[in-house]
């Protein structure tokens, strides 16, 4: 629902600067999936489409998965296959974007007693080390200049905080992106840090790695390991500065609809230029990794993985404990009178 609103905003906006587009939204994991925003956009009759991934940095793990289903869909349909389109595939340099983080950020300051005294912390999503390292995943690059821009604006505002960037929501065995955010927040703990302000730099929206993984388990995490005061700059959402800036980006791919990738559309070009779902796949995810699985490893508490991995074992526990009942003809059940009934 909450991406929805975001893409009723983005129609109103593109609709105010004289673009009367349709503005579709399509998701891997949950209604409405990209297939149901395909067949709408057929029924439509659409015949140039704009790829917006709202993951503002791009990666193959995230907007590469993305574009992935995308690549097989069009591939498969006698309608797409020659559907003029183009891939915004990144736009974490954009000035609207850069502003209205910092703006959220300012905002959130100002509720400290000493805002000049907080450690701004970026926490960003992890991906695999290997994704980077052996894949050339630009992820990395682009989260760490996206950093650097908005402290660059906070800069032009007088504020000169101190500020780090962490990794967060890794899973499973294998080595993923450092710092680890929870590893970060114990440190800073150790070095005497007090005031911490949480900033999600790779969501625009809430759920469940903002509202609680960093919400309740980094925020407990943080006041256990000696910070004070702990604050939290909400997700971008419909922020106005930050949906006229994507309706922009959308204006300024249309030339482009269609046409080969280009590599210098604005000043600050991100490091994946515009270009076509295919294009951008052969350049940046020519291996088509597969994720690892989302739960790998055993965590108890309130957790993601903790979540399933403790449901597995109250499942085991309540088929151990229907073995013995019927093994051994005593337990709750034959006290209750209930498993004798199915003799």
């Amino acid at each position: 629902m909450k991406y929805c609103l975001l893409a009723e905003e983005l129609r109103k906006s593109l609709w105010v600067k004289n673009v009367p587009a349709k503005v579709y939204v399509g998701m891997r994991y949950w209604h409405p999936f990209t297939e149901e925003a395909i067949e709408q956009i057929k029924r439509d009759g659409i015949t140039k489409l704009v790829v917006l991934p709202l993951y503002p940095q791009f990666s193959i793990s995230t907007s590469g998965s993305s574009l992935r289903l995308l690549e097989s869909i069009f591939r498969e349909d006698e309608y797409l296959v020659n559907m003029q389109h183009t891939v915004i595939p990144s736009w974490y340099q954009r000035e609207g974007y850069i502003k209205a983080m910092a703006n959220l950020i300012e905002n959130e300051l100002k509720t400290f007693d000493h805002p000049e005294e907080v450690m701004i912390f970026f926490s960003a999503h992890g991906v695999p080390l290997a994704y980077v390292e052996e894949a050339g995943d630009p992820y990395k690059a682009e989260m760490e200049e996206c950093v650097d821009l908005i402290m660059e604006e906070l800069e032009k505002r007088k504020i000169t905080n101190q500020y780090t960037l962490a990794y967060q929501s890794r899973v499973g065995p294998v080595e993923w992106l450092k710092p680890y955010t929870d590893d970060t927040i114990v440190e800073l703990g150790k070095k005497g840090v007090k005031s911490l302000l949480a900033v999600p730099i790779s969501f625009v929206s809430e759920h469940i790695e903002t509202l609680e993984e960093i919400d309740v388990e980094y925020k407990e995490l943080a006041l256990s390991s000696g910070i004070e005061k702990w604050g939290r700059v909400p997700a971008l959402g419909c922020e106005p500065t930050f949906i006229s800036d994507l309706a922009d980006a959308v204006i300024e791919s249309l030339p482009y609809v269609g046409a080969m990738a280009v590599s210098n559309l604005e000043a600050r070009q991100s490091l994946v230029p515009l270009g076509s779902v295919e294009e951008l796949l052969a350049a940046y995810d020519s291996q088509r990794r597969e994720l690892p699985p989302p739960v790998l490893v055993w965590e108890w508490g309130w957790t993601k993985s903790a979540e399933t991995w403790n449901g597995r074992a109250a499942m085991l526990a309540v088929l151990l404990l229907l073995f013995l009942e019927v093994t051994t003809g005593e337990g709750f059940l034959h006290q209750w009178g209930i498993l004798p009934l199915f003799r």
